[in-house]
């Protein structure tokens, strides 16, 4: 692969490749429409729990750890632990779902962040992105020198902060049109995003 040695030219290639990861239905696309719900500021909030893995990770990358996050040991641990916590965060949701929506919105920002470190760290497919796909994105901004590193971190963090908050921005303003059946169908859509991502990467880890 050659490198792109403009550093424009980088940055918009890094806005197409990072939407193409970030728009694809996943656990945090579940929890943002879970949280978007009761808090219009939910998106922006599950970006910055997201951002609190995603940042270290990337410099960690940059520094030669992508053997680490390469390793099958590795995938094999965050696949079954993050699966189970994932297949307990969906039934959870789920079960508790007419509290979650009786809540302050002021309690809910806490529990947005969290969410969003949460089901970014239980995702092992997050880390073999950033160990495959990701390392040769910041191999390409070390060409750059760390302003060049900097500006890709950037930009790739504020794609996931553009479509977290269009999510639950789009999920807050339209809960008024929502019916109890309506309600009760994308809850369980959620939920089921979840326990079907969770115990996917269980039996995968598993079956590697």
């Amino acid at each position: 692969m050659e490198p792109i040695t403009d550093l424009y030219l980088f940055l918009i290639s890094v806005v197409f490749i990072s939407l193409s990861g970030v728009m694809m239905p996943g656990p945090v696309f579940a929890v943002t429409v879970i949280k978007g719900y009761r808090s219009k500021k939910a998106g922006v909030l599950i970006a910055l729990g997201h951002g609190v893995v995603e940042f270290p990770l990337i410099f960690l990358l940059y520094f030669g750890l992508s053997g680490f996050f390469a390793s099958t040991v590795v995938q094999k641990v965050i696949g079954i632990v993050g699966g189970l916590m994932l297949v307990y965060m969906g039934f959870q949701t789920f079960k508790t779902r007419k509290k979650e929506v009786a809540m302050e919105t002021k309690q809910s920002g806490h529990a947005s962040l969290v969410a969003g470190l949460v089901a970014t760290s239980a995702n092992p497919y997050f880390f073999v992105w950033w160990a495959t796909v990701g390392v040769a994105l910041i191999w390409n901004a070390s060409i750059f020198g760390v302003l060049g590193l900097l500006a890709f971190a950037i930009i790739h963090w504020l794609c996931d902060l553009a479509w977290d908050t269009f999510v639950s921005l789009t999920v807050f303003k339209s809960r008024c049109f929502w019916s109890e059946k309506v309600f009760t169908l994308v809850f369980l859509f959620c939920f089921a995003v979840l326990v079907v991502f969770g115990l996917w990467f269980i039996i995968s880890a598993l079956l590697w």
